[in-house]
């Protein structure tokens, strides 16, 4: 009879998460960026919201919540109700490197359940023109001239552009001074305005300044050259092979989101992606899109925490 009733209690719990789904979503949307407006993460989450509300049949609204290295937009979706309504635009920042480097209110990857990747953005290696730097090997050699006096720019402690600065470091054996912005819009104006000297950040943020002329572009952290930017050379042929970085977005939810709701979301997000035009967008913004399933999101994102965990020791990292 026990059995029984717990076979019956599952049978009901299925029955509701089906029709929960059905009736999903029933009111608008709220996609948390954890950074601020402006930057690479707002255009490919308004970019994203737009798209997938016509999928969904419901507005998806972007809240800006940027600060505390992603974790307050992050803790909010954490402690939302697990009803699908509330989702995270989430980075390796929020999930992983934030909570591994300080104290958190929530757990990067146990409290989410996590739906799609979103995209997935290389990182670019750029200066101020000021800069007597026309090339990643110069960049270095002035850096060995004057250890700790350049300074470049992230988009956050523990961001994909701040590991991706301190793998530069790293395979350059150069010192420069990190600064933390609350997003890649911030910290390109500086950049701009020559107040930051080296930027390390998604290309798509960095690249009409670098077609305007007012930045330059030393590498692009990928495997391949940009077609964006095909004069620009890979981390691997400017000598910095292995440096190679990116920023991932995912999005998630607050971990207890019915399963039919997280996978009405994946099939919505995963639709998005197959559009020609949207590909085309992306594509136009240096973002790679991605197909995955649920259980192959959540895995690339602990995948990646194994990576950055060795990076974080090597590094050292501490809040800035």
């Amino acid at each position: 009879m026990k059995y029984l009733k717990h076979s019956m209690l599952l049978a009901a719990l299925a029955m509701a998460g089906a029709v929960q789904a059905q009736s999903y979503p029933s009111k608008p949307i709220v996609l948390i960026n954890p950074y601020a407006a402006g930057g690479p993460a707002d255009l490919v989450a308004r970019s994203l919201a737009k798209e997938l509300g016509t999928e969904l049949g419901q507005q998806v609204v972007i809240e800006n919540k940027a600060g505390g290295g992603a974790t307050i937009g992050a803790a909010l979706v954490a402690r939302a109700e697990a009803d699908g309504y509330t989702l995270l635009f989430g980075t390796a920042a929020a999930h992983i490197v934030t909570p591994l480097i300080q104290a958190t209110p929530y757990d990067g990857i146990k409290d989410f359940a996590f739906i799609a990747l979103a995209a997935n953005q290389p990182n670019l290696l750029v200066v101020n023109p000021s800069v007597k730097a026309n090339s990643a090997k110069e960049l270095i050699e002035l850096a060995r001239s004057a250890p700790g006096k350049l300074n470049y720019g992230s988009s956050g402690t523990g961001t994909s552009p701040h590991l991706g600065g301190e793998l530069i470091k790293q395979q350059a054996k150069i010192d420069m001074a990190h600064i933390p912005y609350g997003g890649a819009a911030p910290a390109i104006t500086d950049l701009v305005a020559g107040r930051l000297q080296v930027g390390v950040m998604n290309l798509s943020g960095e690249l009409p300044f670098v077609k305007a002329g007012k930045l330059r572009a030393l590498a692009y952290a990928s495997t391949s050259r940009s077609p964006l930017l095909p004069d620009v050379p890979t981390f691997a042929e400017a000598g910095l092979g292995g440096a190679e970085s990116a920023s991932w977005y995912t999005v998630a939810a607050p971990k207890g989101t019915p399963a039919a709701v997280v996978n009405k979301l994946n099939e919505a997000i995963n639709a998005v992606a197959r559009k020609p035009e949207y590909r085309k967008l992306m594509e136009a913004q240096g973002t790679e899109l991605a197909t995955l399933t649920p259980e192959e999101t959540t895995r690339f994102v602990m995948d990646d925490a194994k990576r950055t965990v060795d990076l974080i020791k090597a590094a050292n990292l501490k809040l800035d």
